[in-house]
C-alpha cells in the first residue's frame, strides 16, 4: 500500500493592535452609536442611498471598528448574516451594534428590518456575539430597537 503523506497548513492565532484598546471610543448607549455611525456616514448619501453598517465592539463596549456591510438603492440594500458575522468573528469582536439609513428620513422599521433583526440576534446567539442594538438612521435622528422595547 502506497503511504501518502499531506503537508497542512498550520494555523496559529494571533492579534497585534496598532492602537491601546483604552483609547478606543467606548459605547454604552443608543445615542453614542448614532454619534460614532454619523461621523463615519457620507452625510451626501444618507439621503440618497439606503446603506448598511456594523460597529463591532469589545467587551467592554470599545469600538473595533464600523464596517460598511452594503450600499443600495433607494428602497433597500442586502444585509448578509454571513458577511456580517464573518466580519465580526475575523475582528474577534465580542459583540455589534447593526444600522442601517432609511433615505426617505422615516425612522420607523419595517418588517423586513424587524424580520432581519431577530435573524440576527438568534444568529449573534449561536456564534456567542451580543447584538446590542439595530439603529435606524437619519441626519436628523435615529430609532433604537433596543431604547423601543425591539430587542
Amino acid at each position: 500500500m502506497e503511504n501518502l503523506s499531506f503537508k497542512v497548513a498550520e494555523i496559529e492565532i494571533s492579534y497585534h493592535p496598532a492602537f491601546k484598546l483604552a483609547e478606543l471610543p467606548q459605547v454604552t448607549s443608543a445615542q453614542e452609536a448614532y454619534r460614532v455611525l454619523m461621523e463615519r456616514w457620507e452625510e451626501g448619501r444618507i439621503e440618497l442611498l439606503e446603506e448598511f453598517k456594523v460597529i463591532l465592539l469589545n467587551r467592554r463596549g470599545r469600538v473595533l471598528g464600523v464596517v460598511n456591510i452594503s450600499q443600495g438603492g433607494l428602497s433597500g440594500t442586502l444585509a448578509d448574516p454571513k458577511v456580517i458575522f464573518a466580519v465580526a468573528l475575523k475582528a474577534c469582536a465580542s459583540g455589534v451594534i447593526l444600522a442601517h439609513n432609511h433615505p426617505s428620513g422615516e425612522l420607523s422599521p419595517s418588517d423586513a428590518d424587524i424580520s432581519l433583526t431577530r435573524k440576527l440576534k438568534s444568529g449573534g446567539d449561536i456564534l456567542e456575539i451580543n447584538v446590542h442594538d439595530h439603529l435606524i438612521v437619519s441626519r436628523y435622528g435615529f430609532y433604537s430597537f433596543l431604547d423601543e422595547g425591539m430587542m
